[in-house]
């Protein structure tokens, strides 16, 4: 059985923000994920261009990713275009920041 794209989102859902506890899913940072039989791309951006955990971030989602049974390759690529903003968080993430 192949990769899923719920194995990645799941997966996903375990890079934290260490800033402020929340997932790098749940706040909207993830554009795109494909996934090409055992190989998987992942299109994210950041909440700032001059993030300093722009490298962490990197190496969190390749490690977590290539947790999944079967994943040989793992891409990350960073874009700020668009650019992120609050309302690309899911209605959880706002409800923990106390957002409307």
């Amino acid at each position: 059985m192949g990769v899923t794209q719920k194995q990645v989102e799941e997966k996903l859902k375990e890079v934290l923000d260490p800033e402020i506890g929340i997932s790098i899913l749940d706040l909207g940072l993830v554009y795109e994920i494909k996934i090409d039989g055992d190989d998987v791309s992942v299109l994210m951006t950041l909440t700032t261009p001059g993030c300093p955990m722009a490298a962490m971030f990197d190496q969190e989602v390749i490690r977590k990713v290539k947790e999944i049974k079967n994943v040989k390759k793992v891409k990350v690529e960073i874009t700020f275009d668009p650019p992120w903003t609050p309302e690309k968080m899911t209605k959880e993430a706002k409800e923990k920041l106390k957002m409307p």
